[in-house]
């Protein structure tokens, strides 16, 4: 039987300005998709973050997203496909080096917002993210779950 994991976007203050209950909602989750700056947190906000993830035993996914801090990453932004790797290799990267010197890596990646329902609509951009991720490493890419994800997994 598979087990059924329970994903929460998190990490997403930003200097002085306080989102959700990341304290309060960390021990009952698996996965937390941890926002790497571009719509929301920063680099205490990520380090934070995942030292509290570690301390749950929560695997810390890369929630990267367009560059849109004013928008929250809900706005569809035009970007080439190059610059879509850019941006989820910046993001990806900079988790990952906060998760390495707390002794961890970036398990996933689970674009956010705007970027995310884009990917699933627009076959090129897709294909931008799914080469940045491979590129990355061997990182899963967690994709919205849909009646027909067949384009998603060619």
């Amino acid at each position: 039987m598979s087990r059924l994991l329970l994903n929460c976007d998190i990490g997403e203050s930003f200097g002085n300005w306080t989102l959700g209950l990341d304290a309060e909602v960390m021990p009952f989750i698996d996965c937390a998709n941890v926002a790497c700056g571009f719509h929301a947190g920063d680099p205490s906000i990520m380090r934070k973050t995942v030292t509290l993830a570690l301390k749950h035993g929560v695997q810390v996914g890369a929630h990267p997203a367009y560059q849109d801090l004013q928008g929250f990453g809900r706005r569809s932004m035009a970007y080439t496909p190059q610059e879509i790797q850019d941006l989820l290799h910046y993001q990806i990267g900079a988790l990952d080096g906060i998760c390495r010197a707390q002794g961890a890596r970036v398990s996933y990646v689970k674009p956010h917002g705007a970027m995310y329902n884009d990917m699933m609509a627009n076959p090129a951009q897709l294909r931008a993210v799914v080469q940045a991720v491979a590129a990355y490493g061997d990182v899963p890419l967690m994709l919205l779950a849909t009646r027909d994800n067949s384009a998603a997994q060619a």
